[in-house]
């Protein structure tokens, strides 16, 4: 992923190169507490907000006044909020599926590397990512930060080190209160609702210039970089492509994106829907992820071998996203709405296949150099947790690659005409997860059991509800 553009330093700035940067000018993250006050007190911060990403991806966590914060306060989270489904409710237990005994506390650990201002509030406020950890200082391995960081801890022993750039879509929809209605594109600056088909268009783009406008001078404000952003194929439907880098980096910043995008989108009247399917007849919204791996110690990318040639092991990683994704699918989609996003004729693969630079493979290798030699998973679903989505993926290309995967022949032609060769439903994935061996050793046993055991009630919850088909054809026809 070398071949992206980098951010050009002026030459003073590059004889400076090897000069620490101040902590007090640094947008996104310091080293110390004693930084942190610092950083604080220069900016008149008075409140933070110390938040980490449940199972589903939602900010949950604490705001203190900025002096508690650096008062060596601790904080606590009830072990409760990882098993609770999307609509706050507590599925019953299982063989698999346990709540903690006594609902004991987990601790929050600040990740000061990830400081930074809120930048839609009124009153100076910042925030902070938070590692989670129990009560006897050992991480909790069923939290999502946790659970990829575990999946980089299997690379690191081989001596490698993912690389990742997520791209990420979006649609921008009228405000809806009533959950009973269809959503609707909302009206950009020429007064009418933008429609389909408007893939790549500037003009799509610039109907809404103020609200994107405050999405760069939002993430401009957090440190974060955003590499391009486009029109997609639905109406009002954009995405986000960001720079390459580390992975806990990158799904830090989807975190933090996926706030910044829905609350510039509320100062504007309007919403920013990550599900992956809101509209029927539109194109879904996926968080497409690119992938290579580099050698720890030389930086190059394993993927190449010296003479610019695909190695072993790039062949071993598609390998092991052929046969292990469609078993993790419920970690790259995890609601029952994800499944409407994964049908034929959608602008979505529905396969496990791989080509060079075929949209409609799964798996898609792009025109690159050797340098930037890559994998894109296309399968993904912007709904998704970023950092499971991520350990999802990198886990299934560590496994081939560990086990010597062999992928199938590179499909020439499209790949989405015929049968899904992706389970159809949530129950289905869900049962994937659970019955795949290697499956414990990348993401552990206790992880599986509650996020099973969460899915399935979310299914449960689904379940209770009448939709308008059913009143449709079902009333007086059967």
């Amino acid at each position: 992923m070398s071949s992206k553009k980098t951010p050009k330093t002026s030459g003073a700035a590059s004889k400076l190169a090897n000069v620490p940067p101040d902590p007090m000018n640094s947008k996104r993250g310091v080293t110390s507490w004693k930084e942190a006050a610092q950083w604080l007190r220069a900016r008149g911060i008075e409140d933070i907000e110390c938040i980490t990403p449940d199972l589903a991806g939602v900010p949950r966590g604490k705001m203190m006044p900025s002096s508690k914060f650096t008062s060596n306060t601790s904080l606590a989270l009830p072990s409760a909020i990882y098993r609770h489904t999307i609509s706050g409710d507590y599925p019953e237990e299982t063989e698999s599926f346990r709540y903690e005994a006594r609902d004991s506390d987990l601790k929050l650990v600040p990740d000061l590397s990830t400081l930074s201002v809120v930048p839609w509030e009124t009153d100076p406020t910042a925030q902070v990512i938070c590692d989670v950890i129990s009560a006897d200082g050992a991480e909790c391995p069923y939290t999502p930060r946790n659970v990829l960081k575990g999946v980089l801890n299997l690379y690191h022993e081989r001596g490698w080190k993912p690389v990742v750039a997520p791209e990420i879509e979006f649609y921008l929809v009228a405000k809806n209160d009533d959950p009973d209605y269809p959503l609707h594109p909302p009206k950009g600056r020429s007064g009418r609702a933008i429609l389909s088909g408007q893939g790549y268009s500037i003009a799509g783009i610039n109907e809404f210039d103020e609200l994107i406008d405050d999405i760069y001078h939002f993430s401009e404000k957090q440190g974060l970089e955003i590499d391009t952003l486009i029109h997609e194929e639905g109406p009002a439907q954009l995405e986000i492509n960001l720079r390459h880098g580390d992975p806990i980096e990158l799904a830090d910043q989807v975190f933090m994106f996926k706030r910044t995008i829905r609350e510039a989108a509320m100062k504007h009247g309007i919403y920013a829907t990550f599900m992956a399917k809101p509209m029927q007849g539109q194109a879904g919204s996926a968080m497409h992820i690119h992938q290579s791996v580099v050698d720890i110690n030389t930086g190059k990318n394993i993927f190449s071998n010296p003479d610019g040639s695909a190695s072993r092991e790039f062949f071993h990683f598609i390998g092991g996203q052929q046969k292990y994704v469609p078993s993790a699918l419920v970690m790259l989609a995890p609601y029952v709405n994800s499944y409407r996003r994964l049908t034929p004729e959608m602008s979505c693969p529905v396969n496990n296949a791989w080509g060079y630079d075929n949209r409609t493979t799964a798996f898609r290798v792009p025109v690159s150099d050797a340098n930037a030699r890559r994998v894109e998973n296309r399968l993904p679903s912007s709904d998704a947790n970023p950092y499971l989505a991520l350990a999802a993926s990198l886990a299934c290309g560590w496994l081939g690659m560990t086990k010597g995967v062999e992928p199938t022949a590179p499909t020439e032609d499209a790949a989405n005409e015929g049968s899904i060769d992706l389970p159809r439903g949530l129950l289905e994935a869900v049962s994937l997860l659970e019955g795949e061996p290697h499956f414990e050793e990348v993401f552990g046993r206790e992880f599986i059991g509650i996020y099973a055991g969460v899915k399935r009630g979310e299914f449960e919850t689904f379940m209770q509800v009448i939709s308008p088909w059913e009143r449709e054809f079902l009333l007086l026809n059967v």
